[in-house]
């Protein structure tokens, strides 16, 4: 286990996503036979990243629950009822059982994304501390974006990726510094935050409000960009964000098809 934290955004509502997410949040939308909340912490546990942090909000009983009884889901059990009667796994050779350290913290139903990362700070270990939405898939090197935020020195770093749609719009300079960072443009062929961010623990001290409910965007990434302490590591790779059904059912077909670039194994 590498000496970094990893906090997973899965407080939001999914509104966009309909039916799919109108009872549970959206990181516990199945894409295959799995919550997307287990794609993205396999995809950082291949990258020996397996202490995670979810900064839970609506719904963050479901989450709960799923990492609670994860063993039991993702297989086979068996095991007698009654007083006393226990289940187990079955298939305990299964990828999906290897060990991780999961916290889940209620970062209040309906806060922000920087509110979210600020209260689960100090749940966190290492210097550096990895962010990610709980609605987004990539095939991004873990290792080398950690190189990479470690190299240039500064505070922060975010994940300057090529969309399928329309995101917030990043612009970089030639060393790779953000220079402006601007939410949801109309029309855009540049590149986007893709999350899979990284942070010092200063930046989230310095940048991070505690008196104000803020977006990461609004607040502490536009504020970073502004100080020149915000960096963009290019990935040229797969990504996309489950916005709304049809996002689903593209990911869902790739991962049923055999076919998703972030498939481990």
């Amino acid at each position: 286990m590498k000496n970094v934290s990893t906090v997973i955004l899965c407080g939001g509502r999914g509104t966009r996503m309909r039916e799919l997410a109108r009872t549970i949040p959206k990181p516990m939308v199945p894409i295959g036979d799995r919550p997307l909340l287990w794609h993205i912490m396999e995809w950082y546990a291949r990258f020996d990243c397996t202490d995670f942090v979810l900064a839970l909000g609506w719904r963050g009983e479901a989450i709960k629950s799923f990492v609670l009884h994860h063993r039991l889901l993702l297989g086979d059990f068996a095991g007698e009822t009654g007083t006393g009667g226990e289940f187990a796994p079955l298939n305990s050779a299964d990828p999906a059982l290897e060990p991780w350290r999961i916290s889940c913290i209620d970062t209040g139903r309906d806060s922000r994304t920087a509110t979210r990362v600020k209260r689960v700070a100090d749940r966190t270990s290492g210097d550096q501390i990895m962010v990610t939405y709980g609605d987004g898939l990539s095939d991004i090197d873990i290792d080398s974006l950690l190189r990479f935020h470690r190299d240039h020195g500064r505070l922060a770093t975010i994940s300057a990726v090529r969309p399928p749609g329309q995101y917030g719009e990043v612009s970089l300079s030639r060393d790779g510094r953000v220079e402006v960072f601007r939410e949801k443009p109309a029309v855009t062929d540049r590149r986007v935050n893709g999350g899979f961010m990284v942070f010092e623990r200063e930046a989230i001290d310095r940048y991070f409000p505690e008196d104000r409910d803020v977006m990461l965007e609004e607040g502490p990434l536009n504020a970073l960009a502004r100080d020149g302490e915000l960096m963009g590591y290019q990935h040229d790779g797969f990504w996309r964000a489950m916005d709304d059904p049809n996002d689903h059912a593209v990911l869902d077909q790739m991962w049923n098809a055999g076919k998703a670039p972030w498939r481990v194994g």
